[in-house]
């Protein structure tokens, strides 16, 4: 299938996300579309597949000037759009998921439960992905849904794919598989448009970028002729010169220590310690029980047994409210659904774990609530034209800085990151990254969960790697390789 996107316009009311878009699709081809969160590329796709209706512009698609009503006729032409949020219903098994819609029925009306289990159950090899079918969706975790939702896609035989960052919550083996699908796909005939951050990749599986910025496109080159620098410089307007800012914090007392923490079918015997102005980075493959870890400690999940420790004191937390009270804030890998309340605006979220500092007799001082929100949105460089609009309606990147924003509001002395830069742009990573070192340089210490190994060795002073639950091995940042760590991730010694 052949696209053509031509001066493309799109306005919701006083704010231009688009302003004369270019984008050409060839067939069999992986295209990927680049810019920094908010340059409009989910946008752009939205209204290729019926979601947004441009104001301006024309499509054409194999020669024709074609437009879709909505994304379920774009699904039946054959254009396919996964999400950077995830679509899945919690409560349905992951077939019903997988099947919505498109359930497959006898003559008699009777429910064809074994062929659609076939078709399923193919989808899954091909992906070499081993989640039940009749699990319920909402005990997957976030990877396992993307894989779903990919499994998804596949079953409607698409001739176009769009991915919106397909591999934010995928480990390594996964992503290697993924890419093995994709260049099955490509030699096909199907075309992919792939929405990323993750440079690594557009580099290993693409053959053309466009590059857009504050809702134009800046270029559009084969991937052969750009590099890493220049891409950087089209999307942002400068050059970057570290990708990694260096690191010169003092580490201090251990704050944060973990006793033989164990909760059946999760995690088994976890000890370790973090320093004050200590980055300690998380590492393991999908389902380690990395991020089950990290729930226990915040008390968001109960522990069998064990012990956690906070200033070399035993402590009992039960709940997310007694954690905050020891000066842990958490901020969740699965923001859509437990970091942001979507409805509120961006001032609501950020300010509601503050809520008792603003408040007196039961009132809330809005002036000092304002101020306190506008310096983390300018210091966090939230792209927005006000902190009243609902934090929904931010792209995925700047909701990710809202969440952060929000916990770093408490002044925590211990903070918990779960994937900090999933789905956010290399300029964005870059200053949640100069913000972590801010904040280890005022003693804090961080816990820095990450499936990004260049992120994990460029960011932390340890590496834990946890395998089936289990501390498989820890290394200092001298000894950390990549080499190293997936050999402790999958289970190596």
């Amino acid at each position: 299938m052949h696209i053509k996107m031509s001066n493309i316009y799109k306005a919701f009311g006083a704010n231009q996300v688009l302003s004369g878009v270019d984008f050409e699709l060839l067939p069999g081809e992986v295209h990927a579309l680049m810019g920094e969160n908010g340059a409009g590329k989910s946008t752009l796709m939205n209204i290729l597949t019926g979601l947004h209706k441009r104001d301006e512009g024309r499509i054409e698609i194999d020669g024709q000037e074609r437009y879709f009503s909505n994304p379920k006729e774009a699904e039946q032409e054959g254009v396919t759009f996964i999400h950077q949020e995830l679509n899945v219903w919690p409560h349905m098994t992951v077939l019903e998921n997988l099947f919505i819609g498109k359930e497959l029925y006898s003559p008699l009306g009777i429910l064809k439960t074994k062929e659609m289990k076939e078709q399923a159950k193919k989808q899954f090899d091909r992906l070499a992905v081993t989640i039940p079918l009749e699990q319920e969706a909402s005990l997957c975790s976030v990877g396992e849904q993307q894989m779903i939702e990919i499994a998804k896609a596949l079953m409607t035989n698409a001739k176009v794919i769009i991915m919106d960052e397909p591999t934010a919550a995928l480990t390594d083996r996964e992503i290697e598989k993924l890419f093995e699908v994709i260049n099955g796909l490509r030699a096909q005939g199907v075309s992919i448009v792939y929405i990323s951050h993750r440079m690594e990749e557009i580099f290993t599986i693409c053959d053309r970028i466009t590059v857009m910025r504050d809702g134009k496109t800046v270029d559009t080159t084969p991937i052969l002729e750009t590099s890493f620098d220049d891409v950087v410089r089209k999307m942002v307007g400068r050059s970057l010169t570290d990708r990694f800012p260096s690191r010169q914090t003092k580490i201090g007392e251990t704050v944060l220590e973990l006793k033989s923490l164990t909760r059946k079918h999760a995690f088994h015997d976890i000890s370790f310690s973090v320093k004050s102005g200590e980055v300690v980075g998380v590492a393991g493959l999908m389902g380690a029980g990395r991020t089950e870890i990290m729930r226990a400690i915040f008390g968001l999940d109960a522990i069998d047994s064990g012990e956690i420790w906070v200033n070399n004191k035993p402590v009992k937390i039960k709940t997310p409210d007694e954690a905050v009270k020891y000066g842990i804030g958490f901020i969740t890998e699965d923001r859509k659904d437990e970091g942001l309340v979507l409805d509120f605006s961006i001032r609501e979220n950020i300010a509601l774990p503050n809520l008792k500092s603003f408040s007196t007799k039961g009132m809330i001082a809005e002036k000092s609530e304002r101020e306190f929100v506008e310096l983390l949105i300018k210091r966090l460089t939230i792209k927005t034209q006000s902190a009243e609009i609902s934090a929904g309606s931010l792209s995925g990147g700047n909701q990710q800085k809202v969440v952060i924003a929000k916990w770093i509001g408490i002044g925590p002395k211990i903070l918990i990151l779960d994937e900090p830069t999933r789905g956010v742009d290399v300029g964005a990573k870059r200053e949640i990254y100069q913000l972590m070192n801010e904040l280890t340089e005022r003693g804090v210490a961080i816990i820095m969960v990450s499936s990004e190994l260049p992120e994990v060795l460029g960011m932390s002073d340890r590496v834990l790697v946890i395998h089936e639950g289990k501390l498989a091995g820890e290394l200092s940042k001298e000894e950390a390789t990549q080499e190293k760590i997936m050999t402790y991730a999958t289970g190596g010694q």
